[in-house]
């Protein structure tokens, strides 16, 4: 099993906590973890680093969550990279919204627990699992 890729998450967090704990958590399974602090970061990691999956928030500094993704998905180098959206917005406009502008899949932070973060990641980079 040592010659497995180690697939990169790009973690688009603003709230130092969340993200340390993510990153430990992601690192801990096997994840390479980038972490980015706002939108404008994120977009520039994503660029730099060409992550398997990002992971974003919709509440960051700078430019937000939608921004981001609107960049991203805007962008020809970008635009296949899976973006699940993980954020404490639950409003079925705001869902709605990062679907529409090509988020995968959406997360409420307060309903899924870092296991299921992660099972669900497994399934977008490796769908033969």
């Amino acid at each position: 099993m040592t010659d497995e890729k180690k697939f990169t998450i790009l973690l688009a967090e603003d709230d130092k906590f969340i993200s340390r704990a993510y990153t430990d958590g992601l690192g801990r399974v096997g994840f390479n973890v980038i972490p980015a602090a706002d939108g404008n970061e994120t977009i520039a990691k994503a660029r730099e680093s060409k992550p398997d999956l990002i992971l974003l928030d919709l509440i960051m500094p700078m430019k937000n969550g939608f921004e981001a993704l609107e960049e991203l998905k805007g962008d020809k180098e970008l635009k296949a990279i899976p973006v699940i959206v993980l954020s404490n917005l639950g409003q079925e406009t705001d869902i709605e919204q990062a679907r529409k502008l090509g988020a995968v899949d959406y997360m409420i932070k307060a309903n899924f627990s870092l296991q299921e973060v992660i099972d669900k990641i497994k399934t977008y980079l490796d769908p033969k699992k």
